[in-house]
């Protein structure tokens, strides 16, 4: 089935707004809420399901055997609960105060080997989300290279990332996995054969064919069967 980037961007949406504008906040301020939610989509979106990987905001991650893929305490986070992801952000909603969120987000910055391409900055979000108790938290990726005119991430940005990530793998890699297996690692999830909600037809290509070249040109070992 095609990968149809609206539809994609339309059900992430409506998924974002059923988990964070719930019944329990006053209803005088729920549709203040649903403004300051789409207002965040808008600018930071569109809402997705996993990260590539390489992006700024889950690379901070010292695995390498394993990719991660979601913001989590491998990533350097602490104190994240009940998350929305978004292509440049993510909305946290933790029912304490969140400064251990704040906290660990400035650590993350200042370890975050980003210079000259992107910075990690959170800040509180001062609109009931998720709960009347939580106390949200916008965890943002502002990119310092150009991105693509649809938003996307261009290749220029994503293939050095990718090749940070991937190029020491062949010290200790015994097989080499096929594009199909590293596609949603790469690529971002929802996502299709070629591209999704974090990058076009054109770099998913250029990614794809260069993934193609390092597999084949035996770095990593035989190639994986039955993959």
């Amino acid at each position: 089935m095609a990968f149809r980037s609206n539809e994609e961007e339309g059900k992430g949406q409506q998924l974002a707004i059923s988990k964070l504008i719930s019944k329990a906040i006053d209803p005088a301020e729920r549709n203040q809420s649903l403004g300051v939610l789409c207002e965040l989509i808008d600018h930071y979106g569109p809402v997705v399901e996993s990260y590539p990987h390489w992006h700024p905001l889950v690379s901070t991650n010292k695995r390498f055997d394993a990719p991660i893929i979601t913001p989590s305490q491998e990533c350097g986070y602490e104190g994240l609960d009940h998350n929305v992801f978004l292509r440049n952000a993510f909305i946290t909603c933790p029912y304490g105060d969140g400064q251990d969120v704040l906290d660990s987000v400035e650590r993350v910055r200042r370890d975050a080997q980003l210079e000259r391409v992107a910075e990690i900055s959170a800040e509180r979000i001062e609109t009931k989300l998720y709960h009347p108790d939580a106390h949200p938290i916008l965890v943002k990726c502002k990119w310092l290279r150009p991105m693509s005119r649809d938003g996307t991430i261009p290749s220029a940005v994503a293939l050095p990332l990718i090749l940070e990530r991937e190029v020491p793998c062949w010290r200790w890699a015994e097989l080499a996995e096929t594009w199909d297996t590293m596609q949603p690692y790469f690529l971002g999830q929802p996502c299709g054969s070629r591209s999704s909600l974090f990058v076009n037809q054109e770099t998913g290509q250029i990614i794809r064919a260069v993934w193609k070249a390092l597999i084949e040109s035996g770095m990593y070992g035989p190639i994986k069967a039955g993959t």
